[in-house]
C-alpha cells in the first residue's frame, strides 16, 4: 500500500524538536497535495506543514506532543479506497463540507483506538461521523450508529457553566515559543551587564513630514509612511556613528559587525517575535515599510520562517502602540543594545525660553555595559533624538 510519510522538517541548525500545536485536518480526512495539514511550533516560530501527497490522512502524533526533528507525525495513503474527492465548495472551505466547517471550526480531538478500529472496519472517516465525546471526539458508539444509519442520542441538558470569576485557577502548558522566550529573558538578565539610559524626542518634525507627504508616499509606493521606518533609518545612522553599539561579545573577543540587520519586535498571540530587516542601511523608507508589513503579517499568521528571526545586530521595540509611557527594554543576546519607543503625548516644553505644547516621545536605550560605556550610550541616544527631531538631516545624510 503506497504510504507517504509526513515528517517534522529541519527548520534550522539550532532546532532539534517541535510541538504539534494543532491538526488542520482530522484523522481519516481526504487531503490534497500541498494542502495545510498541521501547525508545528518550535522555540522560535510556528509553521504550517503541507501535505506531501494527496490521499487519506492517518494521524500518528496527537496535538500537544513534542517530538524530534525527522519524526513521522502522520501518514497519507495515496491509494486509499472508500474515500471521495472534495467538491468545489469543500475546496473553498479547506476540504471540508459546509456542515463540517461549521462543526469543526477548531480541530476536534482524534478518535480513540476503539473508534479508529471500527472506522477502519466500516470504511467511514471521522468527517462523516457526528462526534458526541468530549470536545466533539468521535467515539466507538458514534461510528456504529453512523454505520447503521441511526442518529446519535440527544444530549442531556448541560449544567450551567461555572462563572469564570469563581474559578480559583486554571493551568495550561507553556508553548515552545513561550518557554524559549522565558529562557532567553533569564539568560539576558544573567549574562549581561544591562543598563538603560533615557531621553525624549519632539515628534513635531516627523509628524509634519508625514502629514505633508503620506498621501503621495502611499499613492506611489502602496504603503503608508510610518514612524518605524524613520526610526530604523535613525538607528542605522546612530550605529554608523557609534559602531560599538552594533558590536557583540564572543567569548573574550569584541566582534565588530559592519552590516546593519535591524530586528523589529512584533507582538503576536503566541508571544513576542523579532523578525530581522537584512541590510537595513541599503533600504529606502518605502522598502523598509513594505518589509516591516510583510514580516509582521507572517509573524502574526504563524507563517514566519526561522531564518526570518535569526541574526540581527540591533533591535527596536515599540511599547507605545500599547500605551507604554516608559520602559526598560531587555537585551536580545548576543546583541549589545536595544532601543525602546513609547507613546506620543502632548507635553509642555521650554523652547526659546517660552513654554510650548509639543508631541513628545520618551526613548530608552538598554545596553550591555561590558562593551558599551555610558558616554557612548548617551551619545548614541542623542544621535537618535537629533535624527528624529530633524529628519531632513538624516535623509540628506548630513
Amino acid at each position: 500500500m503506497p504510504i507517504e510519510q509526513v515528517k517534522v522538517p529541519q527548520a534550522g541548525e539550532s532546532i532539534t524538536e517541535a510541538t504539534v500545536n494543532r491538526w488542520l485536518k482530522p484523522d481519516g480526512a481526504n487531503v490534497a497535495l500541498d494542502e495545510p495539514l498541521l501547525e508545528l511550533g518550535t522555540d522560535k516560530a510556528t509553521q504550517e506543514i503541507p501535505a506531501p501527497a494527496a490521499g487519506v490522512l492517518k494521524i500518528v502524533v496527537p496535538e500537544g506532543k513534542t517530538v524530534a526533528v525527522g519524526t513521522v507525525v502522520a501518514e497519507i495513503d495515496t491509494q486509499a479506497s472508500g474515500g471521495r474527492k472534495p467538491s468545489e465548495s469543500e475546496k473553498a472551505s479547506g476540504g471540508r463540507t459546509p456542515h463540517e466547517s461549521e462543526k469543526r471550526q477548531t480541530t476536534a480531538p482524534s478518535p480513540g483506538p476503539a473508534a479508529t478500529r471500527v472506522l477502519n472496519e466500516t470504511g467511514l472517516t471521522p468527517a462523516q461521523v457526528a462526534g458526541t465525546g468530549p470536545g466533539g471526539r468521535v467515539t466507538k458508539g458514534d461510528v456504529i450508529r453512523a454505520s447503521e444509519g441511526r442518529q446519535p442520542p440527544e444530549s442531556p441538558p448541560k449544567p450551567e457553566p461555572v462563572a469564570q470569576s469563581l474559578k480559583r485557577e486554571t493551568r495550561q502548558p507553556m508553548s515552545q515559543i513561550r518557554k524559549r522566550i522565558a529562557e532567553r529573558l533569564v539568560e539576558s538578565q544573567n549574562r549581561t551587564a544591562a543598563l538603560t539610559t533615557f531621553n525624549e524626542a519632539d515628534m513635531s518634525a516627523i509628524g509634519a513630514l508625514r502629514a505633508a507627504y503620506n498621501e503621495k508616499f502611499e499613492k506611489k509606493h502602496g504603503v503608508k509612511l510610518g514612524f518605524m521606518s524613520l526610526f530604523v533609518k535613525a538607528a542605522v545612522e546612530a550605529l554608523k556613528a557609534y559602531p560599538l553599539v552594533n558590536a557583540r561579545i564572543d567569548g573574550g573577543d569584541i566582534v565588530q559587525q559592519h552590516f546593519y540587520d535591524i530586528g523589529v519586535a512584533v507582538s503576536t498571540e503566541k508571544g513576542l517575535m523579532v523578525p530581522v530587516l537584512r541590510d537595513a542601511d541599503r533600504l529606502g523608507l518605502a522598502a523598509i515599510e513594505k518589509a516591516i508589513a510583510e514580516i509582521a503579517k507572517k509573524a502574526r499568521e504563524g507563517k514566519i520562517a526561522v531564518t526570518d528571526l535569526e541574526g540581527g545586530t540591533f533591535t527596536i521595540t515599540n511599547g507605545g502602540i500599547f500605551g507604554s509611557m516608559l520602559s526598560t527594554p531587555i537585551l536580545n543576546p548576543p546583541q549589545s543594545a536595544i532601543l525602546g519607543m513609547h507613546n506620543i503625548t502632548k507635553r509642555p516644553v521650554v523652547i526659546n525660553d517660552e513654554i510650548a505644547i509639543r508631541p513628545i516621545m520618551y526613548l530608552a536605550l538598554s545596553y550591555d555595559h561590558r562593551i558599551i560605556d555610558g558616554r557612548e550610550a548617551v551619545q548614541f541616544l542623542v544621535r537618535i533624538k537629533e535624527c528624529v527631531e530633524s529628519p531632513e538631516r538624516m535623509l540628506l545624510e548630513i
